[in-house]
């Protein structure tokens, strides 16, 4: 456990020479990388989206290709397309560029929904399927999309069934004045993520994945994490609840996390401390409530208020 807590340590730190003053963010991104999942980032223009994406491929040495989603974009130039060979008299297969381990989704809300579903069968069966024939993508194989979610015209909000696919959301948000004037400087000559140093392997990252699947978790945490889930679809401003994938995901962060944090067993806090960013935009709020200025990550805060968290459980005397 302790090397593959140096392993997500390394990578935090050398993703943290780009992101400046964002930690937590990155740890949350470095979560998700653990567990195999994929990351939404939603944030304004210029806070660092598509930087993160390309220091976490560049700390891992893991394969990056990067999408721009456009209105026109369609569904081959994401998965690929077969195109027939003159000299061999067969069809050929050109991968798109979700075939790399590391994908940047950049925009993902530009494209139309069909080009937005060519990601789906790749996000979740880690596979795409081209004229019949199935592949799988490279591993370790993470997606990050980043959409602006101020500016809504010319753009198709991301359906629910591929929201539910992301492990998580995360907002950047703006650095303080001290942090944007270290920007400045580290930028003064040459961007630090041209200089950054790849700092684990591939393989590597396959191994931390399966390290976090070792944590312990008790089955009181687990009941916790599920009550939660539970809770958001009984709460009286939501339309529709988190899924049973919110619960995995839920789960799988919180034990991330705990490696992350030298324990080789999940605390309720874990599951508390990222409740919001697993299950919020999993949560869709009702319409009357959403009139009433009421948002999906509130209502993820008045569940964590109302489900008790599980006492100590005393020790059997031996």
């Amino acid at each position: 456990m302790a090397e593959a807590r140096a392993i997500a340590e390394k990578i935090v730190a050398n993703v943290e020479r780009v992101i400046v003053g964002k930690r937590r963010e990155v740890e949350l991104a470095v979560m998700a990388l653990m567990c195999g999942g994929h990351v939404l980032i939603e944030d304004v223009p210029g806070v660092g989206k598509t930087m993160l994406a390309r220091s976490i491929a560049r700390s891992t040495g893991c394969i990056f290709r990067r999408i721009q989603f456009t209105p026109d974009l369609l569904p081959t130039d994401v998965t690929g397309v077969s195109v027939y060979n003159q000299k061999t008299g067969d069809f050929e297969y050109r991968p798109g560029p979700v075939m790399a381990q590391i994908l940047l989704a950049d925009e993902i809300n530009r494209a139309t929904p069909k080009a937005q579903s060519a990601l789906l069968e790749a996000m979740e069966e880690r596979q795409v399927t081209v004229d019949g024939t199935t592949r799988a993508v490279p591993h370790p194989f993470m997606v990050l999309a980043t959409q602006n979610p101020i500016e809504y015209e010319g753009t198709f909000p991301l359906p629910e069934a591929q929201l539910d696919r992301f492990l998580m959301r995360i907002h950047l948000g703006y650095p303080s004045a001290e942090d944007e004037v270290v920007i400045m400087n580290r930028q003064q000559h040459v961007h630090p993520v041209e200089a950054l140093e790849q700092v684990s392997e591939a393989p590597e990252i396959l191994a931390l994945q399966e390290a976090v699947k070792d944590i312990y978790v008790d089955p009181l945490v687990k009941q916790y994490t599920a009550t939660l889930v539970e809770a958001t679809r009984q709460h009286e401003a939501v339309f529709l609840g988190a899924s049973p994938r919110g619960s995995l995901s839920l789960y799988r962060t919180s034990q991330a996390r705990a490696l992350l944090e030298g324990r080789d067993y999940v605390l309720p806090d874990d599951a508390k401390a990222l409740a919001s960013s697993v299950l919020g935009h999993r949560v869709i709020v009702s319409p009357a409530a959403r009139l009433k200025g009421v948002t999906a990550e509130e209502v993820v805060t008045q569940c964590l208020e109302m489900v008790p968290v599980p006492g100590v459980r005393a020790r059997r005397s031996p």
